[in-house]
């Protein structure tokens, strides 16, 4: 974890609970602020991997800051409430994906939430960039499939020949089947 955003209006809270995150994450950057509103236009500024909120905030009780948080940005959001404030509270958030933990603070079971936190963290982002990669190859397919029915249009090829041409024009011209299909595109297409 590099980046998060504690948000808690005490101050001992506060250390407490930045310097577990640091022992936890050494290396981790952390952002404290006191109340809702400056944590939204924090959260809207950069980019936190997860964001920590100690309720009651001063200006909010800190479950329409979690459903803000999880709904404009990929942060993970932890909530600290009040042990018989926990299960209510938990079945609210559970649906977000918002990991609610009951004070007083359990160093052990705060870590853990940490751990998995980074981890599914980890994971979201690589499906993530896996997403982009296939959204990208579908692109260059409706592409290389527009420049081919551009051929059969144009040039009465079958969409087999038209295929086929853009094979070989990528093979003899040491380049991609994409390019080949933007060049043509760019010939028959306005």
């Amino acid at each position: 974890m590099d980046r998060v955003l504690i948000v808690s209006g005490s101050d001992n809270a506060t250390a407490a609970i930045a310097g577990l995150i640091r022992e936890a994450f050494p290396n981790c950057l952390q952002s404290v602020i006191s109340n809702g509103s400056e944590a939204r236009r924090a959260a809207a500024e950069k980019t936190y991997d997860a964001v920590i909120i100690n309720c009651p905030l001063k200006d909010e009780f800190g479950n329409e800051l979690a459903e803000h948080i999880t709904a404009t940005t990929n942060a993970s959001c932890v909530m600290i409430v009040r042990a018989e404030n926990c299960e209510q509270v938990s079945e609210r958030m559970e649906d977000l994906g918002v990991i609610v933990i009951a004070k007083p603070l359990s160093k052990q079971i705060f870590y853990q939430s940490l751990k998995f936190i980074n981890a599914s963290r980890k994971r979201l982002l690589g499906l993530q960039n896996e997403n982009i990669k296939l959204h990208k190859r579908l692109e260059e397919m409706r592409t290389i499939n527009r420049a081919k029915f551009a051929l059969m249009q144009y040039l009465n090829f079958t969409e087999t020949q038209a295929h086929r041409y853009l094979e070989k024009q990528a093979m003899d011209m040491r380049c991609t089947k994409l390019e080949v299909a933007l060049s043509v595109l760019k010939t028959y297409e306005p």
